[in-house]
């Protein structure tokens, strides 16, 4: 359980993120994510990062259970922090990343997904953003990156999910496979990533991330002081409360 990193061929990095029973990742989650993100980029013999998970979903987000039994703001702040590293590190790797996604991807996943340089899903894969339904608020800077704006604000407003085959047509998803073919599918791509030259592919990754319209790492930064906001003004525990409770209301489009 945990986070880590293997080097199934010469000049890739597989890191897979396995918390049970849904990857719903605690606050040292995040970090280990970031580490190993960061730690696969700088080796100068890899030249792509393929993520993924074990288990039922790719991520299902923060930890909730944590935030509850933290009586302060300590699991809050630890999470919003993590999340913001884990992103960046996803983001600024110096190589490009491959995101291998099955089943769910909610909430953090979304953030790590919608700042990789290329999503591989499985046919069950689903995104979405249910923060309104968790007390939460942010990521919305990172589903702007895989749907177009009209359509991220309904899925934000509503905690609706996307299926991979949805966002295969708006191009933010390169394939589209079979669960049991997933990895590979990932792995193919991040092959022929990896046999370009070294050096010039992680000047590539900088010049793509140097022209990017959107400074993701700001834009979700300010999105995090609103959910700071609906904390101190009680709002978020209102809602965290009853998580659990009702079945999620996320459900894909018609």
């Amino acid at each position: 359980m945990g986070v880590s990193t293997t080097g199934p061929e010469k000049g890739i990095s597989l890191v897979t993120v396995d918390f049970p029973p849904v990857n719903a990742l605690p606050v040292h989650g995040w970090y280990e994510l970031a580490d190993a993100v960061r730690t696969a980029g700088r080796d100068p013999g890899i030249r792509c990062v393929v993520l993924a998970a074990e288990g039922r979903g790719f991520n299902a987000g923060v930890d909730i259970k944590e935030m509850r039994r933290d009586p302060g703001h300590s699991a809050l702040i630890g999470a919003n922090r993590g999340c913001y590293e884990a992103f960046a590190a996803v983001y600024e790797c110096e190589v490009p990343v491959v995101a291998a996604v099955q089943g769910h991807c909610l909430g953090g996943g979304i953030g790590l997904v919608g700042n990789a340089d290329v999503v591989v899903a499985s046919e069950d894969a689903t995104f979405g953003l249910p923060e309104l339904d968790r007390g939460a608020l942010g990521a919305a800077t990172h589903l702007a990156r895989l749907v177009p704006q009209h359509l991220m604000r309904a899925l934000y407003y509503t905690s609706r999910t996307a299926t991979a085959r949805e966002l295969l047509a708006h191009g933010s998803v390169w394939k589209v496979v079979r669960r049991a073919e997933l990895l590979d599918a990932a792995l193919e791509l991040a092959r022929e990533i990896a046999r370009k030259d070294g050096s010039l592919i992680r000047l590539a990754k900088a010049a793509i991330n140097g022209i990017d319209p959107v400074d993701v790492r700001r834009s979700y930064r300010f999105e995090q002081g609103f959910t700071f906001e609906a904390n101190l003004s009680g709002v978020a525990d209102r809602i965290r409360d009853t998580f659990g409770e009702e079945p999620g209301k996320g459900k894909e489009r018609a």
